[in-house]
């Protein structure tokens, strides 16, 4: 009989094989990327298709949640944020250690929704009291509730560290404290950019809707310029964004930004603060900002004029950004994903990949929005009037004064609105300490073990 002279077949046991998981990246991927280009892909028709069906179905569960109010916008990012937690603990999960470490994942969600607590209570404290003074019962214990918050989440943080520490098993300690110290990165990751979101939403779905939108319309048309158009590679760690999707996306979402912001500002459900958390219709007064000035289409004739709302002139700044800066957030989710060779966060959006990969952007926006909001849009100048129509925010000592505020007169009037002032000082230094609280405590030394210990246990 004539000898067998092929070659042995390779192994062929679950060990030796190496399946690559749907968002993992390719291995020639990163060595170039001239060839990736949407210009070049034979399959973007096919890729667009799914992208098109899945954003149509995304943009009418939008508008849906944004036309029932303020409170499910409020519901949609919390529901947002679980999705992201989840694609990011899963990140560096590790099926072997995680069979000997049982309760391990719910050591995680405990540190989770001990942060919500914490983060959220701060947020809508004052809301929530306004929603239940009609009734005292609520009243009393919504106040209890509030006062002891922060002593409730700090006992809820420590019994999780006491449970890590009871945990720790031999020869799997850099392993544990790697996922502790990631859980806490993301954390600050997740709840940081969620807790300016929310006070965009309760300043007026406006502020939360116009940036939201521009992202949307940026990552639309840098795609439509780039797979049409894009020739040039823009960034390496990014291989399929070009210059001309990023400049097309710049003048699409300037133009858009001078449109949209004249489309919201006309409908009050969206210009008008929340200050509870009922979910009535909304009527207040639009406020200088929303009020449509009118300007001389043409120098020569008058009669043609076009009105303009001033706060498009403040939509132009949100576009800038949404178009410029923003981008790099998606830019260093590229270069995140590729320092853990995968393609995607997650695979829940079929042509998009995970929630993670649609909210890189978006994290960016949501605390430049705020900040734009509260230093260039928000009056800094408080009047009596302003201040007493603000009183719910400043607690009991507010209250007592706006009772004698009608028994005083001269001198005294100015001696009281200085203790209001001060008192409003100190709530906002109040509101603000929370973050400086995560960002203290979170931000310590488990994130520098993490940032070594994550990138040694990424995929080889």
């Amino acid at each position: 009989m004539q000898k067998d002279n092929s070659a042995p077949s390779t192994p062929t046991s679950a060990r030796a094989r190496h399946r690559r998981r749907s968002n993992e990246f390719p291995a020639d991927e990163s060595k170039t990327n001239g060839h990736l280009l949407l210009v070049n892909d034979h399959n973007k028709y096919r890729s667009m298709w799914i992208r098109a069906c899945s954003s149509l179905w995304m943009l009418g569960f939008f508008l849906l949640v944004i036309y029932l109010g303020h409170l499910y916008v409020l519901a949609m990012v919390v529901i947002i944020q679980i999705f992201m937690a989840r694609e990011l603990f899963n990140l560096l999960r590790k099926a072997h250690e995680d069979k000997h470490l049982p309760g391990f994942r719910l050591l995680n969600w405990h540190f989770y929704f001990t942060a919500m607590l914490f983060v959220y209570g701060r947020i809508l404290s004052h809301r929530l009291v306004n929603t239940v003074t009609s009734d005292k019962i609520f009243y009393r214990l919504v106040s209890r509730l509030i006062k002891y918050q922060m002593v409730i989440c700090y006992f809820s943080y420590i019994a999780g560290f006491m449970w890590f520490i009871l945990t720790l098993k031999k020869k799997m300690y850099k392993y544990q404290f790697g996922q502790f110290a990631w859980t806490h990165m993301i954390l600050i990751v997740v709840f940081t950019q969620s807790a300016f979101t929310v006070a965009n939403i309760f300043e007026g779905i406006f502020w939360f809707l116009l940036p939201a939108s521009l992202i949307a319309v940026n990552d639309v048309a840098a795609y439509f310029f780039g797979f049409f158009f894009g020739k040039t590679p823009l960034i390496k760690i990014s291989p399929k964004k070009t210059w001309e999707g990023f400049i097309g996306a710049s003048v699409a979402t300037t133009i858009s930004a001078f449109v949209l912001a004249n489309i919201y500002g006309s409908f009050q459900w969206l210009t008008c603060p929340r200050k509870d958390l009922s979910t009535g219709w909304l009527h207040c007064d639009p406020g200088p900002l929303f009020k449509p000035e009118y300007y001389p289409l043409l120098p020569w004739l008058p009669s043609t004029e076009i009105a303009i709302l001033p706060v498009q002139w403040h939509a132009l700044w949100l576009g800038l950004f949404a178009s410029i800066i923003a981008p790099f957030g998606g830019f260093f989710a590229s270069g995140f994903k590729r320092a853990f060779k995968i393609k995607d966060f997650g695979d829940s959006i079929p042509g998009h990949g995970g929630l993670t990969d649609r909210m890189d952007c978006q994290m960016v926006m949501a605390v430049f929005a705020y900040i734009y909001h509260q230093s260039f849009v928000v009056p800094q100048d408080y009047t009596v009037e302003t201040i007493m129509s603000e009183q719910p925010y400043f607690g009991r000592a507010a209250n007592t004064v706006y009772e004698v505020r009608t028994d005083i007169a001269g001198e005294n009037v100015r001696t009281e609105l200085k203790f209001i002032q001060m008192h409003f000082e100190g709530d906002c230094n109040q509101n603000f300490l929370w973050m400086k609280g995560i960002v203290l405590t979170l931000f310590a030394s488990p994130v520098m073990v993490g940032l070594d210990y994550s990138l040694r246990m990424s995929p080889a």
